[in-house]
């Protein structure tokens, strides 16, 4: 039974399945089947099933019970191939590769899902005919096809196999949930939010900070309105052009304080309340909707309840269960590493092969033991900060790291002249039409929005579009550690979840380069070695035989919040 099988949803419920040989056909009948949790779980032995979406048939595959070890996501896979086309943002469905492919009109993609907390998995995307499966194994085998004509065909095969193994796991971790507590979540909000008033109107302690900011002002202000407050200060003769915290912290004025403790405190009420808790925490699990390969690097996001950004006081209502733990690992300095491997860079890879402190070794090298400055030059290098003090640091990395600030320097240059950027295993920058504002800020670049008010907004040049050449060569600058960084950490995934195989451990959360494992206390030690050696196997699969580690820090915690 060893080998692929294609399974094709129909619409009469069932699905059609059929062996395939070598060159992506079948190479037995095609079979109807009624039952699709029974179709695959009567084929054990099975290597990788390749169907059109894992989004669309998993949830309701492990509903009943069946874990699938491998996939080849078609739909994902289209991604991909259409990024290294240079095509980025073309439909990217399997009826689409279809039309395509026979030379028909493109359908456009469906409207993407909205997330729904209280929405029961199902087979079926009832946005999405079915398709039948001899026309997915066309677009299979064309895939396959244009696989093989791309730079470097064994990486891009990889990278399939890697987004495809991250969509099953996704499925599996939206189906886990992080493990809550409700009551110890509501506690936490009256201790900070006080008691609630009936109306839905803003908590206690939100009001009583809204009346010591007005009172500072004199007169009625509505601390949660920027521009209130901005005309607020500009009549007390204070000149400030935002709410934003790292503008206040400048002000000298007795309605600073109150007013930053109620931002902080409106945004714990309005993105992790009470309304949040209700939708999202069920049955003793958070339950957000991960999405893999969300963006442009390949980062995961997740389609509600702010899974990604969660305060660190929140995080006390995510507790293991009795007799459980979370197993929390954050991958030390992960990008850097990265750019060590990828740049091949003597001096920087010998560095990143110990499981010390990278900065400092850095340091020590380039900066007279200044780690402090060894962290912005590097970080520096990877996001454009190459101007002031930022352009000496550079220039000192340079000199003795010149192969890795050569690496990002080529690749900053490629995308200011508008040419193709790849990770390593070959996920594709898309063009310059494609950078928007949104894949900028992803990489951590700043930029200027509508929003004067926007918490993630920072200072920039004015004037600054991301359309600009420079922006999109900043972005291609951080896009080739990024994205490899992304990918790395996908096969790091794709190891943890083959050794967690026959353990009662569960994967529950990821982010970037946190990962979190729900296990009964026994297997805490097993997990964390696991974690260890999926890393290190990663970076071999990954970037091939290099001196670089890839280590953890990892915590074992009841709670959490205790994790850091």
């Amino acid at each position: 039974m060893a080998g692929r099988w294609a399974l094709a949803p129909a619409e009469d419920g069932g699905v059609d399945v059929a062996p395939l040989g070598p060159d992506g056909l079948p190479s037995g009948p095609v079979r109807r089947e009624t039952d699709p949790a029974e179709a695959v779980r009567s084929r054990p032995g099975v290597a990788r099933w390749v169907w059109r979406s894992t989004a669309e048939v998993y949830p309701r595959l492990l509903a009943t019970g069946v874990r699938v070890e491998r996939a080849y996501d078609v739909e994902a896979a289209e991604t991909l191939l259409l990024g290294h086309e240079g095509r980025y943002g073309e439909p990217r469905s399997a009826a689409a590769a279809l039309a395509r492919l026979r030379g028909g009109p493109v359908p456009p993609d469906p409207p993407q899902r909205q997330a729904d907390p209280g929405a029961q998995s199902s087979l079926f995307d009832p946005q999405a005919a079915p398709l039948p499966l001899t026309d997915l194994l066309a677009v299979y085998a064309e895939q396959q096809r244009r696989t093989d004509a791309t730079a470097h065909p064994d990486r891009m095969r990889l990278l399939v196999t890697a987004e495809s193994a991250g969509m099953l796991i996704a499925a599996e971790m939206n189906r886990a949930g992080l493990p809550w507590r409700a009551d110890v979540h509501r506690a936490l909000l009256h201790d900070l939010l006080g008691e609630r008033y009936a109306g839905g109107g803003e908590p206690r302690r939100l009001a009583e900070l809204a009346d010591e900011v007005s009172a500072a002002f004199g007169r009625r202000v509505r601390p949660d309105l920027p521009a209130d407050v901005v005309k607020a200060f500009a009549q007390a003769g204070v000149k400030v052009t935002s709410t934003r915290r790292w503008e206040l912290r400048s002000v000298d004025h007795p309605a600073v304080k109150p007013l930053l403790e109620y931002k902080k405190l409106y945004r714990i009420w309005v993105a992790h309340g009470w309304s949040w808790l209700q939708d999202w925490v069920r049955d003793g699990r958070f339950r957000p909707e991960f999405l893999a390969g969300g963006t442009v690097t390949g980062r995961w996001v997740t389609h509600g309840g702010g899974a990604l950004q969660i305060p660190k006081v929140i995080r006390r209502a995510a507790v293991a269960d009795p007799g459980w733990r979370l197993v929390v690992a954050d991958a030390d300095q992960m990008e850097p590493r990265v750019l060590a491997a990828i740049s091949r860079d003597p001096a920087l890879m010998e560095v990143a092969g110990r499981e010390s402190d990278l900065y400092q070794a850095v340091s020590e090298r380039a900066f007279s033991g200044d780690r402090d400055r060894a962290k912005i030059a590097v970080l520096g290098a990877v996001y454009g900060q190459t101007s002031g003090d930022g352009l000496k640091n550079l220039a000192a990395l340079r000199r003795r790291f010149p192969r890795a600030v050569a690496y990002v320097d080529e690749a900053a240059r490629a995308g200011e002249e508008g040419r193709l950027v790849r990770t390593w295993l070959g996920r594709t920058c898309p063009p310059a039409a494609r950078t928007t504002d949104d894949a900028v800020e992803e990489a951590g670049i700043p930029v200027a929005r509508d929003d004067p008010d926007s918490e993630t907004a920072r200072p920039w040049t004015p004037g600054y579009t991301s359309t600009d050449a420079r922006a999109r060569g900043r972005f291609a600058r951080n896009f080739v550690v990024q994205g490899s960084a992304a990918d790395w950490a996908l096969l790091l995934l794709a190891g943890l979840r083959q050794a967690l195989t026959g353990m009662a451990a569960e994967l529950v959360f990821f982010q970037h380069d946190e990962v979190i494992v729900h296990c009964p206390e026994e297997e805490t030690r097993a997990v964390t070695a696991a974690i260890r050696e999926a890393a290190e196997q990663a970076g071999r699969i990954a970037f091939g035989e290099t001196p670089v580690r890839f280590p953890f820090t990892t915590a074992v915690v009841k709670c959490y919040a205790d994790a850091k």
